[in-house]
C-alpha cells in the first residue's frame, strides 16, 4: 500500500489510463444501448421480442471471444485495419464496447419498460411524437438509467481478455488495471499488483454502492 500512499507515477498512469478507457466504452455503449432499448420496449415490429432475448442472452458474451473478434477486425488485413486502432486505447474501448452493449439493452429496457407501460397513453394525448415520449420517459428513469450506466461501466472496469488481446499490454500506452495486475503477478513484483489491486477492488465496491444507492431512491 505505500505505492498508493506515495502516488507511484507507473501506477497512477495505469489508474487514469484504465478510467479514460473504460468511461469513454461505457458512454459509448449507453449512447448506442439506450436508443436501442428503448426501440425494444416501445416498437412493434417482428422480431422483436427475439432481438430483447439476444441482448439478454450477450450478457454473457466471452470477453476473449470478444477480443479476437475485434483484433481480426481492426489487423492488418482486417476490415478497420486502415483505422490503425489495434493496439490503441481506442482499440481498447471498441472492445469494452461491445461487451458493455448488451448490458446497455437488457438492463435499460428493463428499467424503461414500467415508465413506458405507465405514461405512454399519457403522453400520447399530450401529442407527444415517439421520440419525444421516450425523452420524457428516460427523463423519469434517470435513477434506473443512472445505474445501467455504472452496470457497463463496472463490466468495462474489470474486464481483462478482449482489452488485453486488442491493447497487447504495452507499458504507457495500453496498459490498464487489470493487464497490469496479470502481468505483475507473474513477474513476482507483488506490492505493484496488490496496490493496483486495491485500487480496482475501491472503484468496483464505489460502483456498486452507487448503484444500491440509486435502486435505493428510484
Amino acid at each position: 500500500m505505500g505505492l498508493l500512499a506515495g502516488g507511484d507515477a507507473e501506477l497512477w498512469r495505469i489508474v487514469v489510463l484504465s478510467l479514460r478507457v473504460s468511461g469513454t466504452a461505457a458512454a459509448l455503449a449507453f449512447l448506442i444501448g439506450l436508443p436501442l432499448a428503448a426501440l425494444l420496449v416501445g416498437g412493434r415490429f417482428a422480431g422483436r421480442k427475439l432481438l430483447l432475448l439476444l441482448a439478454n442472452a450477450s450478457l454473457g458474451l466471452p470477453p476473449v471471444v470478444v477480443g479476437l473478434a475485434c483484433y481480426l477486425l481492426l489487423s492488418r488485413s482486417g476490415p478497420l485495419g486502415a483505422l490503425g486502432w489495434l493496439f490503441t486505447p481506442t482499440g481498447m474501448v471498441l472492445a469494452q464496447s461491445i461487451l458493455a452493449i448488451p448490458i446497455v439493452i437488457a438492463l435499460a429496457a428493463r428499467a424503461l419498460a414500467p415508465f413506458w407501460a405507465e405514461h405512454r397513453d399519457a403522453l400520447a394525448i399530450d401529442g407527444a411524437n415517439p421520440a419525444q415520449a421516450f425523452w420524457q420517459v428516460a427523463r423519469m428513469a434517470r435513477p434506473p438509467l443512472a445505474t445501467v450506466f455504472l452496470a457497463a461501466f463496472g463490466r468495462a472496469i474489470a474486464e481483462v481478455g478482449a482489452i488485453l488481446v486488442v491493447g497487447g499490454n504495452i507499458r504507457g500506452e495500453t496498459r490498464t488495471m487489470t493487464t497490469a495486475i496479470a502481468l505483475e503477478t507473474q513477474k513476482g513484483d507483488l506490492p505493484m499488483a496488490l496496490a493496483l489491486g486495491a485500487v480496482l477492488l475501491l472503484l468496483c465496491l464505489g460502483v456498486s454502492m452507487a448503484v444500491l444507492l440509486l435502486d435505493r431512491r428510484a
